[in-house]
């Protein structure tokens, strides 16, 4: 019993004296790699610390794992993490092969669908990332940037940046609709349609009032809040 108390009682010193020292080196090695917020990491980095702390974790608390080696692992995987975010740092080709480059999505009111299947980006999370910034017509956006670490840059048209209804003093007027999708891919949403008490042909004589004979010829249409539709060709996007 002796000996197992004995046994016990030096794997709790040396968990505990795993902890401390791995705890010590993350508090450096956090100060080393600098104060970048969660929402400014690359996919890259957040790997990168992903990983870091999965063989803190195992050095800590797995005592199967040989501390010597574990850590020789940590300190290594640091160590290369911070000379590329140096070389980043320095060579902007570097960066461009590691990080990327923001890809624009919108150019001018006009849906870049190259750009979109290049990033396998469907516009259902176009939408959800604009509404995420409270834009919920399309018609409202000018360009769209998807930048490295996953979040959407959006530049309003111009004629929405001045004087609001409120610094005129003009009268508010209660929407028709919620902007909706009601064409994606060159498919209508038929569910969105009965949603929002419309018809295939109110659409089909929308789309002819522009020239365009056939649902598929349009990549993605929504309605707006005044019963007007945003229509956005396909192929239009070179």
């Amino acid at each position: 019993m002796d000996v197992t108390k004995a046994i016990s009682q030096i794997a709790f010193w040396e968990m505990t004296f795993r902890a401390v020292v791995t705890f010590i080196t993350l508090l450096i090695l956090t100060r080393l790699m600098g104060k970048k917020q969660l929402s400014q990491l690359s996919y890259f980095h957040y790997i990168n610390g992903i990983t870091i702390g999965s063989i803190a974790g195992e050095i800590s608390v797995q005592e199967k794992t040989h501390f010597i080696n574990g850590y020789i692992a940590l300190f290594w995987w640091s160590v290369l993490t911070i000379l590329m975010s140096f070389i980043l740092l320095k060579w902007k080709k570097a960066r461009k092969i590691l990080d990327d480059e923001p890809t624009v999505i919108i150019r001018e009111g006009k849906i870049l669908e190259r750009s979109l299947k290049s990033l396998r980006l469907h516009m259902d999370d176009v939408m959800m990332l604009l509404r995420e910034q409270s834009i919920f017509s399309i018609q409202d956006v000018d360009w769209a940037i998807l930048e490295n670490n996953g979040e959407l840059s959006v530049l309003k048209k111009t004629q929405l940046l001045e004087a609001t209804r409120e610094d005129v003093k003009a009268a508010a007027t209660q929407p028709k609709y919620f902007p909706t999708d009601i064409i994606s891919d060159g498919k209508l949403l038929h569910q969105n349609l009965k949603e929002l008490d419309l018809t295939e042909d109110w659409v089909m004589k929308k789309l002819r009032k522009k020239n365009i004979l056939n649902v598929e010829d349009v990549f993605y249409a929504q309605i707006q809040t005044d019963g007007s539709l945003f229509i956005d060709e396909r192929g239009n996007d070179n």
